[in-house]
């Protein structure tokens, strides 16, 4: 506005001074230029202040809103912490009031804490003991496991050494079988049954020709395993005795054939005499009924009756 003033003034003076010096005109010419040069830089000028007052207004909006929002959460605090005030005073007034009367009771419970502590003291101590003699048994059940897994090795072992024991008898008396001989394994023993037929005649203990053949196959077995026990039991039916000569009776005549047997293996010079034994068994352990001719003749047996020795397995037996 101030610049259209000044121009108009310009040109009024140039219209009534026709004669104005080109100098002059050329003067005012320039100094219209700077005036607009400077008439835009102040424009623009404002534009950028009048940018920043909308700005300014925009923020100071928001900071009045904040601060509005301020005092409200600041006169709830405040109303907060008042209410807090009213519920604490009193607190503290009745826990003051129990600090004074706590002195008693505190003393009481610590003496009862430190009841509580030796016994629990005592109950460690005991606990300690008996986690000791747990341990203890802990270790001797692991020893006893270890001995009973040996007994059992020893066992399964010595049952199967019974059983090839059983194979090579019967083997080495397959000839005799069907003729009144068996061999069996039972009880962890082996049996070697041969009846009176194929041993003795009636009434008499002198062991024939094929009976001896039979006994002689057993001794060589037993030659080969001597560890076995050997015990030769003599059996009569019950029929009493009735022949003449040193025989008193059943008894006499069972030993007698029980021992005929012994001295037949003993002929074998590889068998040990102490792992023999010769025992009469009379009519006192039949294993048929003595009222056929056939169960008679069943039970008038002589039988060799093989069994490990113990000694072994019995020690583990007595260390469990």
């Amino acid at each position: 506005m101030k610049l259209k003033t000044i121009t108009a003034g310009v040109l009024a003076l140039a219209l009534t001074t026709s004669c104005v010096s080109k100098k002059v005109y050329k003067d005012l010419e320039n100094k219209y230029a700077d005036l607009k040069k400077e008439n835009r830089e102040m424009a623009d000028q404002n534009a950028a202040l009048t940018k920043e007052k909308n700005e300014l207004d925009l923020k100071a909006k928001d900071l009045e809103a904040k601060l509005t929002a301020a005092s409200d959460e600041r006169d709830k605090n405040a109303a907060e912490l008042a209410a807090t005030k009213k519920i604490l005073d009193p607190l503290k007034a009745s826990y003051s009031a129990l600090e004074k009367d706590s002195n008693s009771a505190l003393e009481s419970n610590m003496k009862k804490n430190r009841e509580l502590l030796a016994q629990l003291e005592a109950k460690e101590k005991a606990l300690a003991a008996e986690q000791e003699r747990l341990e203890k048994l802990k270790n001797e059940l692991q020893e006893r496991s270890a001995r009973v897994n040996e007994l059992e090795g020893k066992m399964n072992a010595q049952q199967a050494s019974m059983a090839a024991l059983k194979d090579k008898l019967a083997k080495a008396l397959n000839s005799f079988q069907g003729k009144g001989l068996t061999v069996e394994h039972k009880n962890g023993k082996v049996y070697v049954s041969m009846e009176n037929k194929l041993l003795v005649d009636s009434c008499s203990w002198t062991v024939g020709p094929e009976g001896k053949k039979a006994v002689v196959e057993v001794a060589k077995v037993l030659a080969d395993n001597p560890d076995i026990s050997v015990l030769i039991e003599g059996h009569t039916d019950n029929v009493p005795y009735s022949g003449s000569g040193p025989i008193a009776d059943n008894w006499d005549l069972s030993t007698k054939r029980a021992t005929a047997i012994v001295n037949i293996i003993r002929e074998n010079k590889k068998v040990d005499p102490k792992n023999l034994t010769a025992a009469g068994r009379s009519e006192f352990a039949p294993i048929a009924p003595n009222e056929t001719a056939e169960g008679k003749s069943k039970n008038r047996r002589i039988e060799i009756i093989l069994t490990p020795k113990l000694d072994e397995i019995n020690k583990l037996l007595n260390e469990l």
